[in-house]
């Protein structure tokens, strides 16, 4: 029997889920608010004609295509991409990201325990990777479980977790993955760890290395995923076809994964023990 898993997470007001001059703004119009915007279409209806009075519920967003879960494409990461692979391109933008990258099987890497700021290394995907006993196949969509989806709604969800950094991306890019994906905000540690590292050190390579790891291979990745504790480690399959925005650096994504049921059952008891 095949279960589904919602990986996202919802759009709402009032909840921390960005920075706050990122913040959605969600303007909510019940039934009884919108008989004048229907009527402009019906000259002479009255709103006692109606069933019960009632018009259309509708809502007005505001929001940037990086709210709420989504897909990042390369062209969000640097104007160019594929240096490593001989000459750079132009890169591309969400809605020309291969729909094949976006339903494939997905591998879970458990990075829970790593301190929020953490940036992720080449080695420890590797020995993530053997721990639970996977070798990467191309187009594989590989999502990393960090700290920051258990603090999702709470103030300090921007700051929560670990990040991939440029050699653990690369690393994956170099095996043939395309799409990646986070339950925290970025798919780089978060930038006030990264701010103090940059203090100290000048350096402005730490500065969105794993982003910037599509300068040489170009890729994908989610973030602000949500629920991979219910994923076993592989076995399973991730949708996550993006919005179609013409020339845009982002879609958003209600990105689901598909799984046998008895399989996620004994996986997630490992999970829960390895956390």
């Amino acid at each position: 029997m095949r279960r589904f898993v919602d990986l996202s997470i919802y759009l709402e007001n009032d909840v921390k889920s960005d920075p706050p001059a990122m913040n959605p703004q969600i303007e909510y119009f019940t039934h009884q608010q919108t008989f004048e915007r229907l009527s402009d279409f019906f000259p002479g209806l009255k709103k006692e004609d109606l069933p019960d009075g009632e018009a259309w519920a509708l809502e007005k967003v505001q929001l940037t295509t990086h709210n709420g879960t989504h897909l990042d494409a390369p062209y969000h990461f640097h104007s160019t991409m594929n240096k490593a692979l001989g000459k750079p391109v132009r890169s591309s933008t969400i809605d020309e990201i291969p729909l094949e990258w976006c339903f494939q099987p997905g591998v879970k890497l458990d990075f829970r325990a790593k301190p929020d700021g953490y940036v992720v290394t080449a080695k420890d995907v590797e020995d993530e990777l053997r721990r639970i006993g996977h070798a990467l196949s191309p187009l594989e969509i590989v999502v990393v479980n960090t700290r920051a989806g258990s603090r999702y709604g709470c103030d300090d969800y921007v700051s929560a977790g670990c990040g991939m950094g440029y050699e653990a991306t690369v690393y994956l890019l170099e095996h043939g993955i395309r799409v990646t994906g986070t339950d925290g905000w970025s798919w780089d540690a978060p930038f006030v760890h990264t701010a103090e590292m940059y203090r100290q050190t000048r350096d402005a390579s730490l500065i969105w290395e794993g982003h910037k790891a599509g300068r040489d291979i170009g890729y994908c990745h989610l973030e602000k995923l949500h629920n991979l504790e219910a994923l076993p480690p592989n076995g399973f399959t991730i949708c996550c076809f993006p919005h179609k925005i013409r020339g845009a650096s982002a879609g958003w994504t209600r990105a689901v994964a598909i799984f046998d049921s008895a399989l996620n059952a004994s996986a997630s008891t490992a999970s829960a023990a390895h956390a």
